[in-house]
């Protein structure tokens, strides 16, 4: 492996070292031995590569690493990916957001936001060495950025899909190619996550290395072949096509024949890499992970997004806030309600439905309400926002003298809607009673008042309820 080759030529490093300037060399001494020594490893494993055909490692020049993966690593979030080739492992995370939690763009491209977010860290552990733990370098943000670049093509859209996806890739151990081994760990965990991908993306790091007339192209090149190594050629693509590329190129130039060699090595190379990984996954999961949020979207009137938002946010506030979950809302009237829970997803789901359905006759709407009381009826609210007359006639079979002696401020009640004038926006409503009947005496009795029966009620329950 990589540190047994590293142990060797130090060994070899210090009894050549002893050879050449003795015990106690002068530090001029030892920084040109050093200089020296490094330049003849460079020439020496260059030529064995390009001239004897003879990788560090021992592989052929098209052959790819050891391939180890899996999923579900991690309980808790919402996918997961572990991709292993040979000494590089890459384990990429994922979570999934409500539309609300993408990300900003304040720049002068035309997107606004960003859906789709990766991120590539590379800790010193994962070369062995000590370090801090800052925040990523040129480097980090340059790999998560192909790896994005990577995975965008398959991505299913907002309307398919509509999440916000941050994922994470984090390189645990690395000789090499770990850029393009977060691209295969994104794959693996977009599928645990059940996401729909169009198809899957694996990547897969070229090499090229010249010698005079003697040249060779490399297939998943390790760290000294790309450190001593004239060409990173990364290609990133699934089994139909490329979706990313990038080439850190040494050389004067690269010939055509040469790049499409290339590329072709590369294409054998993914389709092996797919065809492995789809033995660990071959397709999304079935159901999201039983913490991601769920999502339900409805469309509604654009004009009535107002009515569901409210003064100053209140109305989108207090069901976020009663049925525990996310709303977005967008110019077209698409609502989209994310929760853990989908039985409260669902009665918020219903209650924007009740709030903006148009009002019809015949409708039944049960524990309406009641808002105001007047000499001549009571104003009952339907839906947030949405008020209805029940007349003072429509109270009961009988004839009433007062509103307060059947409903009064507070009450719960049920309505039937009688009457809808779109064009003065008024809605006229009759009580609904199990114990409605027609007035006793009006066939003749002695009295001469008429009475009715008042109607059963709900009334919502007040502290001074509570205290009695």
């Amino acid at each position: 492996g990589k540190l047994e080759r590293r142990d060797k030529v130090a060994a070899a490093r210090t009894a050549a070292q002893l050879d050449v300037i003795g015990e106690e060399p002068t530090a001029e001494q030892t920084a040109q031995f050093s200089m020296a020594f490094d330049q003849l490893i460079k020439r020496t494993i260059r030529r064995r590569i390009a001239v004897d055909k003879h990788r560090p490692d021992g592989r052929k020049a098209d052959e790819i690493r050891p391939i180890w993966c899996d999923t579900g690593i991690t309980p808790r979030t919402h996918g997961s990916g572990l991709f292993t080739r040979g000494e590089t492992q890459v384990l990429t995370l994922l979570a999934l957001g409500t539309m609300k939690e993408a990300q900003r763009i304040d720049d002068l491209s035309i997107d606004t936001t960003k859906r789709y977010i990766h991120h590539y860290n590379f800790p010193p552990f994962s070369v062995g060495e000590t370090g801090f733990m800052r925040g990523p370098k040129r480097r980090d943000i340059g790999h998560g950025a192909l790896a994005e670049r990577a995975l965008i093509p398959v991505i299913p859209s907002d309307e398919e899909f509509p999440y916000t996806l941050r994922l994470v890739s984090e390189t645990l151990e690395s000789n090499g190619s770990s850029s393009m081994a977060s691209v295969c760990g994104s794959t693996l965990a977009l599928l645990d996550a059940g996401v729909n991908i169009t198809r899957p993306v694996a990547g897969i790091a070229m090499g090229l290395i010249k010698e005079d007339d003697d040249l060779i192209v490399l297939t998943d090149i390790q760290g000294d072949e790309d450190h001593l190594g004239d060409m990173d050629f990364k290609v990133a693509g699934t089994s139909e096509g490329i979706t990313a590329l990038q080439m850190d190129n040494k050389v004067a130039g690269v010939s055509q024949e040469t790049l499409g060699q290339a590329l072709q090595q590369a294409k054998d190379a993914r389709l092996k890499i797919l065809g492995i990984m789809s033995e660990t996954i071959a397709g999304p999961r079935e159901e999201l992970s039983a913490w991601a949020p769920r999502i339900t979207a409805i469309k509604i009137d654009p004009e009535k997004i107002g009515m569901v938002i409210g003064k100053g946010g209140e109305t989108i506030r207090g069901l976020e806030a009663d049925f525990e979950v996310e709303i977005s809302i967008e110019d077209d009237g698409t609502v989209s309600v994310y929760g853990v829970q989908g039985e409260k997803a669902d009665q918020c789901v219903e209650r924007i439905r009740a709030m903006t359905k148009d009002v019809e006759v015949g409708d039944v709407y049960e524990g309406a309400t009641v808002v105001k009381t007047t000499t001549f009826g009571a104003f009952v609210e339907l839906t947030k926002g949405v008020d209805g007359l029940l007349h003072i006639s429509n109270l009961g079979s009988g004839r009433v003298e007062k509103v307060e002696d059947v409903i009064n401020r507070g009450d719960t009640v049920d309505v039937r809607v009688e009457e809808v004038d779109r064009a003065r926006g008024r809605i006229g409503l009759r009580l609904l009673s199990d114990d409605s009947a027609p007035a006793e005496g009006n066939g003749g009795g002695d009295g001469d008042e008429s009475t009715h029966r008042r109607p059963r009620r709900r009334r919502k329950m007040s502290t001074s309820d509570v205290a009695e």
